[in-house]
């Protein structure tokens, strides 16, 4: 089982980096990276002239690890290390010595000049193998009380420790580190939260600008939140996050954040309460309700379907079925979608917003009418697989009903692969509802991956992209491990003759 478990494990680490590297790579050497641009509003208004232009794009690529980038100030800075005689001005002499720093620094480096003040600046291009190497590398971070690199704040204290919160009470504090709280409690799901380890999957850019991804998918949306919050300075109320504190120099404090911690207090840079779920919470609450919703449609009609095999009822069951996943997608979610507004349901989310209950009827309903016939076909053919076995021959020759042979031993045998398949069909709703979303503006990280494909937001793509396959590879883990449980004459193992 251990054996197994590490195997599995590895191989799915595996799988995960070859589909995140494959995505990453197209992505990167197929699309043409000027088309970050089209949904950027500060493009038009920056890169008037055809030196801010190149400075503009220039910027942004280095941002988004395209390239390394040096404008004119900070190669002059750094090129006066190796001649202090140096100047920004578009002279020869200057040309001479930028030529020798560029030509000793190497590694595809290149001394450039901008078009119209003629000013010098350098670049290089970034491999797509070495951008690969990067994103890996800088995947899981690790928070500690070294984090920090402010000059500004020499007498910054760091350390790691338990200490009961004026703020939010007992609790793992750090000082020098990225987040204040590095564990701590709270009444919001999962109830202990962490920050020791935290995934970086890069900053979203054009959409939700030089936001972390990780942060644009799991914070609120909508409006602002106000609740009352218990600053250090005393209880006000705040959209604030408390339990957001990252790091920010206390020479940047403004009188707010003064106001709010203390002055002098190194930990003032928050994050907000938003009044709706956040984009990974509303996908998951249409992927449940949507799932359960399946499986209470297709575990009886299956059974059934099974249990009067060949009559008319499995042959008119059948039928609709086939025809139901043999219907496009986009056909059903619009059939639905006007058969929800004969009811009063809402065709579009924003309509009734997240406050609404109805707003989340026609998306979870289609996504389980996706799934229930595939479901209820699976279990009609395994039934009708186990009849034949022995043990329900010998059940029949005892003189039990066909309905206590059902329900005693078929459906009984049947749960054990029918449960461990809930895992990876809750994910697959989750992670394979981008039409539904979409169609129903619902704000979720389906809609958000057709959204960031259309705004070419690549780091969001493959953040998405490197989500959902986690999710779905060890949700299939999770299934095998949740099989043995459920019969534990089920063994997981890799020797011969193990199932």
């Amino acid at each position: 089982m251990k054996k197994y478990v590490f195997m599995r494990i590895l191989r799915s680490l595996v799988s995960i980096f070859l589909v995140t590297t494959l995505t990453y790579m197209i992505i990167y050497t197929l699309t043409p990276r000027n088309l970050i641009f089209k949904n950027d509003p500060n493009y038009n208004k920056v890169a008037k002239t055809k030196d801010s232009k190149i400075n503009y794009e220039n910027t942004v690529y280095d941002r988004m690890g395209y390239l390394e980038y040096m404008d004119s100030k900070s190669l002059q800075q750094k090129a006066s290390k190796e001649d202090s005689s140096v100047t920004v001005d578009a002279t020869t002499a200057n040309e001479k010595i930028y030529k020798k720093y560029i030509e000793k620094l190497g590694h595809g480096w290149q001394l450039k000049r901008f078009p119209e003040s003629k000013s010098f600046y350098a670049v290089r291009e970034i491999p797509v193998f070495e951008r690969v190497i990067s994103f890996y590398a800088n995947l899981i971070q690790f928070d500690h009380p070294g984090w920090v690199k402010d000059a500004s704040n020499p007498n910054l204290k760091r350390y790691i420790r338990i200490e009961n919160d004026p703020s939010i009470g007992w609790s793992v504090v750090g000082s020098g580190t990225k987040h204040k709280y590095l564990l701590y409690f709270n009444g919001q799901f999962p109830y202990v939260h962490q920050n020791f380890v935290t995934l970086n999957l890069g900053n979203s850019y054009p959409t939700y600008s030089n936001t972390p991804v990780l942060q644009v998918i799991t914070q609120g949306q909508g409006t602002t939140k106000k609740t009352e919050v218990n600053f250090p300075t005393g209880k006000k109320t705040s959209s604030i996050d408390i339990y957001s504190r990252t790091y920010k120099s206390p020479s940047k404090a403004d009188s707010q954040d003064i106001s709010r911690f203390g002055k002098g207090d190194a930990y003032t840079a928050t994050l907000s309460n938003y009044e709706n779920p956040s984009m990974i919470a509303s996908s998951s609450i249409i992927g449940l309700i949507g799932i359960a919703i399946a499986y209470l449609i297709a575990i009886p009609l299956g059974s059934y379907m099974a249990l009067f095999k060949d009559s008319w009822f499995d042959s008119i069951s059948t039928a609709v079925l086939t025809f139901m996943m043999s219907l496009p997608t986009i056909a059903l979610v619009y059939i639905v979608r006007l058969a929800g507004s004969f009811f009063g349901l809402p065709d579009s989310f924003p309509v009734l917003g997240a406050q609404d209950w109805r707003s989340y009827v026609l998306p979870s309903l289609i996504l389980g009418l996706l799934s229930a016939p595939f479901i209820a076909v699976w279990i009609r053919r395994y039934m009708i697989d186990i009849h034949s076995q022995d043990f329900v021959r010998f059940a029949r020759s005892k003189g039990l009903s066909e309905r206590e042979i059902s329900r005693k031993h078929i459906f009984k045998n049947a749960m054990v692969p029918l449960v461990s398949g809930i895992p990876g069909a809750i994910i697959g709703v989750i992670s394979g509802a981008t039409l539904t979303e979409t169609v129903f503006a619902f704000p979720g990280m389906g809609k958000m991956l057709i959204d960031s494909i259309k705004a070419s937001n690549n780091t969001m793509v493959i953040g998405l992209v490197f989500i959902f396959t986690s999710l779905g590879i060890f949700a299939a883990m999770l299934g095998d491990i949740l099989m043995t449980v459920l019969d534990p004459r089920i063994k997981l193992t890799n020797t011969k003759g193990g199932k």
